[in-house]
């Protein structure tokens, strides 16, 4: 697997030093530039165009979200849709979510969790994949359920949309229903609960909900229990 090449974007000097030797320590990664504001960092991503961009929001002469924006709009006119933005931050408010994800990024992930999971996360973009910090994951998840239709939005409004489950995944819930629990469980899922809050609600094990998870990750054809929750709401499996 060749490395993924990744620029860093961030103003504290002391943290993109430390995200950059973290990185750097993983063989699979490369740090080929990194930038300390916007306008510098929106340059570096012009030219050096790497995999992934690992971008904080609170950058003193550009929000992190405005420079996403301004980077896909060069994206879409040169054609070169190739690095994913994966956007780094401590604010988890819903209007700075939603407005990340609006603006372009592929991926959200909190300044707070650990760099194993960052690694994870600039992975899982690198491959299209959407990483989406579990601090956050209700937040997404809210607005799928109260999603406007695309031809009743306002010209302003930015929506999510949701299709109905692929053919496959209907295949698979038909040879393979969810059982009672198994729907029990990931309706907690979809509130976000975690495995150890699922055991005291059902007043189960927690071995036996990582069981039950694992076959609804199975049943559903998801990666991971955020794909879950999406394709769950998207198939009607939970309201």
């Amino acid at each position: 697997m060749s490395e993924i090449s990744i620029v860093l974007i961030e103003d504290h000097d002391l943290t993109r030093m430390g995200l950059k030797a973290a990185l750097q320590s993983n063989s699979a990664l490369q740090v080929i530039g990194e930038a300390g504001n916007a306008t510098k960092g929106l340059k570096l991503l012009e030219t050096a165009k790497p995999d992934v961009a690992v971008v904080d929001i609170g950058l003193p002469d550009m929000d992190g979200i405005e420079l996403t924006r301004r980077f896909r709009s060069f994206q879409n006119e040169t054609g070169d849709t190739a690095t994913k933005i994966l956007v780094l931050t401590m604010n988890h408010s819903e209007d700075t979510v939603l407005a990340a994800f609006a603006a372009g990024a592929d991926s959200y992930y909190m300044k707070d969790t650990s760099i194993d999971k960052l690694t994870e996360a600039i992975q899982a973009t690198y491959s299209g994949n959407s990483w989406i910090d579990p601090a956050i994951a209700n937040v997404v998840l809210r607005q799928m359920r109260h999603v406007i239709p695309e031809n009743d939005a306002p010209s302003q409004t930015k929506t999510v949309k949701i299709e109905a489950l692929d053919s496959e995944y209907e295949q698979v819930l038909e040879t393979y229903p969810l059982t009672q629990r198994e729907l029990e469980i990931l309706e907690l899922i979809v509130a976000g609960c975690s495995n150890g809050q699922i055991a005291e609600k059902l007043y189960i094990t927690v071995g036996t909900v990582k069981t039950h998870v694992r076959n609804i990750l199975n049943k559903l054809c998801a990666d991971d229990r955020t794909q879950a929750a999406v394709r769950a709401l998207r198939s009607g499996l939970v309201a």
